[in-house]
């Protein structure tokens, strides 16, 4: 099975390859944390892969649509497609008109089948419907709305085409059915913190058959689209290296000695180092804790908090002299400890 690309830089990544061909997936979020705009790159991306792409709103116009694409600075191609599905002029005169809302007056039949009429006519590789909040209002209840996700996901299936559909999360908060349904699933949040800028982030919740990168991930939007940025994972850009000491170019600062956690061995390979390599963790341990508080604090604070003499004497109150006669005297309480053990090892 082939991906499709999503065209957003950072998601095929957190993704493990893209969307994958002939599948349906649900990108929700609440309004204005970027659905649309990553939904354009999507068909954009499409499109520049030689694709027809069909645009399928329910909730804004098409001169809306086409407003926010141009805020990026894009001009949509001849083969990316708009479709507006607007209420039946009929619906819009007042004479006949039985609601404020005209969502409400729209079958759910009549909604459908003027979808399939304008995939029929174009017969696009790329979908995306915008958005489920009005089919899910027009269904009304629970079981019609999984049936009729079920029907859409069906038809799209069987026409080999990619689905992206889009849920700005306005129904209530555990109504999971078209999670059920869709081959992945892909949420979109917008954080705002009491102080400093807001943050965007976004986490795959599903995706079937496919070992994608979980947890959070980071993301902006510029103009030009969406960029994210997938977490970081320790282990995959693990090296070996040889733990040594370097000096600094200045024998007085290399005069205070090393960092508590460098008493341990480098390395321990054989299942006697390893032990031997516990028993050192332990008496560091130990040792540490035979400091006075004052002293734990100070190591804390220079090798754990990186702050230097001066920060940690506006912190604790006393002078950068004195930071430095109880730094020294701790790491010489800790060497004492530590070198017989290393001497024997």
């Amino acid at each position: 099975m082939t991906d499709s690309s999503t065209g957003v830089r950072g998601l095929d990544d957190i993704l493990a390859g893209g969307l994958a061909e002939g599948r349906l997936f649900l990108l929700e979020g609440s309004p204005g944390t970027g659905k649309t705009t990553i939904a354009t790159q999507f068909l954009m991306a499409g499109v520049a892969a030689g694709e027809t792409a069909l645009y399928i709103t329910l909730s804004e116009t098409e001169a809306e649509f086409r407003e926010g694409a141009s805020s990026h600075g894009w001009t949509l191609p001849a083969q990316f497609k708009i479709f507006e599905l607007v209420p039946p002029e009929s619906l819009l005169d007042e004479q006949q008109q039985q609601s404020l809302l005209y969502s409400s007056d729209l079958e759910l039949g009549e909604t459908t089948r003027r979808i399939f009429d304008a995939y029929e006519r174009l017969k696009p590789a790329r979908v995306v419907l915008d958005s489920l909040s009005e089919i899910r209002l027009l269904a009304q209840s629970s079981l019609r709305y999984r049936r009729q996700i079920l029907a859409l996901k069906h038809y799209f299936a069987h026409q080999n085409s990619t689905v992206l559909m889009l849920d700005d999360l306005t129904s209530e908060a555990l109504d999971k059915t078209v999670h059920s349904v869709a081959h992945g699933v892909i949420r979109l949040e917008e954080l705002t913190p009491n102080f400093g800028a807001e943050r965007r982030r976004l986490r795959v919740i599903k995706y079937r058959g496919r070992r994608f990168r979980g947890g959070y991930h980071d993301f902006v939007i510029e103009t030009g689209g969406v960029r994210a940025f997938p977490r970081l994972v320790s282990a995959e850009h693990r090296r070996p290296f040889a733990r040594e000491t370097v000096g600094s170019g200045d024998a007085s600062l290399d005069e205070t000695g090393p960092a508590p956690i460098d008493f341990l061995r480098a390395t321990a390979e054989s299942p006697v180092e390893r032990m031997e390599h516990e028993e050192e963790v332990a008496a560091l341990r130990d040792a540490i804790l035979q400091l006075k508080d004052q002293q734990r604090t100070v190591l804390s604070l220079y090798y754990f908090e990186e702050l230097n003499a001066r920060e940690i004497a506006e912190v604790m109150g006393i002078s950068e002299s004195r930071v430095s006669q109880i730094r020294s005297k701790a790491l010489a309480q800790l060497r004492a400890v530590m070198t017989p053990l290393a001497a024997t090892a």
